[in-house]
């Protein structure tokens, strides 16, 4: 009855050109319905883009080849949601380019890390990963305390503008004095700051005030990861609109 298949297993090139349509019927399923809807990101109160200083880290993240460790995003599941919070929603990576979901565990998740460590916690585990977690394999970055270079964070922001993230043009002329004045809450910038970024944490977050460095821009970076969307309400929404 199924003999005729072997017509095809002879004709190497025809079984071929025979994949290619299956796999081309299955991807135009698949994506043809995105053309047709208005979104397929759910919008989310709370989430926003990054600011130099937190975008400055996020380089210093991929740079630093963090993402090999550590994922960013939590599964639907009992065990991962006890573990590390809500599940992770599609809007939290919405201003991500690439996004950091990852695909290997060594360290825990990331992406509800944000304000469940105070900022001392981030320095001495980064500067020595065992004086806080003895049994951590990571390696110690103490190099970063050297100071940021913000050269390019203009471009960066730029570069993300260009991908639809909604840099406006006061944020874009700001973006290297809003490093600074991130890591300065003292600082004579710090207020036109927080204009721009209601929503920002303002503080020293490497512990030394004199100089804006690499640790205080990998730490902002850590200290908003999920920070942004308040899953109470959020889920009083969803439970809301389900009735």
């Amino acid at each position: 009855m199924w003999s005729f298949h072997r017509w095809f297993e002879r004709h190497s090139l025809i079984l071929i050109v025979g994949i290619l349509l299956v796999v081309s019927i299955g991807g135009l399923v698949q994506i043809t319905p995105l053309f047709f809807i208005e979104s397929t990101i759910e919008r989310v109160d709370g989430v926003r883009p990054y600011t130099p200083l937190e975008l400055a880290g996020r380089q210093i993240y991929i740079r630093e080849g963090c993402y090999v460790c550590h994922s960013q995003m939590i599964r639907p599941l009992r065990d991962e949601v006890e573990r590390y919070g809500h599940y992770s929603l599609a809007a939290e990576s919405m201003y991500d380019h690439p996004f950091q979901w990852g695909s290997k565990r060594t360290g825990p998740d990331l992406a509800r890390v944000g304000g469940r460590y105070s900022d001392e916690w981030h320095r001495a585990h980064l500067a020595d990963p065992r004086s806080v977690v003895p049994e951590s394999v990571m390696p110690p970055y103490a190099f970063l305390q050297r100071p940021l270079n913000t050269a390019h964070i203009g471009e960066h922001l730029a570069a993300n503008r260009t991908l639809r993230v909604p840099y406006t043009d006061e944020q874009m002329a700001n973006a290297s004095t809003d490093v600074a004045a991130q890591a300065e809450p003292n600082g004579e910038h710090a207020y036109d700051f927080q204009q721009r970024y209601p929503t920002a944490a303002v503080r020293d977050f490497d512990g030394d005030p004199a100089h804006v460095t690499e640790m205080d821009a990998l730490i902002a970076y850590l200290q908003m990861l999920g920070t942004g969307v308040n899953f109470n309400t959020y889920q009083a929404e969803a439970a809301g609109n389900d009735r």
